[in-house]
């Protein structure tokens, strides 16, 4: 309810209505919401009350806009720290979501020159290459590209991998114990074989992460994995 002496703005009580709304499952991601019209009509309030409530919900993401068509709910974005080791599988879990995993390339290779230096290899060492889209409730999240020594993971399987969490292969059928990763990020653009998995359009802003995952002093994993912008925000904690 709006309270018109009440000393919060009209726009920043009806973003806490609608913003509840969200939170209690009453408006689902990717739900239209009411026209202007039916909002000021609704709520009592004007038309620029209602514009300027629009404005602030889109600019902090809980809404999105289609020309010709109305407003929506946003899909959830999922908040990932990065000062602790993390499992996309378990975040998914925790976040109520059904993780899965759809391989798309698994073939042994020679490192490159780069790969090689990277993950400390001998000199055209063998790698498993893994190629993989990382779903939640179906919806495409992450499109990965993997490397892992062949001489430490015998036996690995595209089948396997779309089965069970890679670092739980490691850790029940290798006996890994994963003593550390690094990680660093950046902001690019979706190429288009990325955009075609993701289900975006080319071009869309996503995160780029690239990590190096240590047993010891052993590299046991690089992956470069393409995040979807709208889909995650990553925080880092400054001490």
């Amino acid at each position: 309810m709006i309270v018109k002496d009440n000393r919060l703005p009209l726009y920043y009580q009806l973003m806490d209505i609608i913003l509840d709304k969200i939170e209690r499952g009453e408006l689902a991601e990717n739900d239209q919401l009411p026209s202007e019209r039916e909002l000021c009509e609704t709520y009592k309030v004007s038309r620029t009350t209602v514009r300027q409530t629009m404005q602030e919900l889109e600019k902090e993401g809980y809404i999105y806009k289609i020309h010709g068509k109305g407003t929506f709910v946003s899909p959830k974005v999922y908040n990932q720290s990065l000062v602790k080791f993390y499992s996309f599988t378990e975040e998914m879990k925790k976040a109520g979501k059904q993780p899965s995993t759809k391989v798309f390339s698994f073939e042994k290779v020679r490192g490159d020159g780069k790969i090689t230096k990277i993950m400390n290899l001998a000199d055209d060492e063998e790698v498993f290459k893994i190629t993989r889209l990382r779903l939640a409730d179906e919806d495409p999240m992450i499109y990965e590209t993997s490397y892992v020594p062949v001489r430490r993971f015998q036996n690995l399987s595209s089948e396997r991998l779309e089965q069970t969490p890679m670092y739980e292969i490691f850790r029940q059928e290798y006996n890994v114990s994963i003593t550390k990763a690094t990680e660093s990020f950046k902001a690019v653009s979706a190429r288009n074989e990325e955009a075609e998995f993701l289900h975006i359009m080319e071009g869309s802003p996503c995160l780029m992460l690239k990590r190096i995952t240590y047993e010891q002093s052993e590299v046991i994993e690089y992956t470069v994995s393409i995040a979807r912008g709208d889909k995650f925000t990553y925080t880092v904690e400054l001490k």
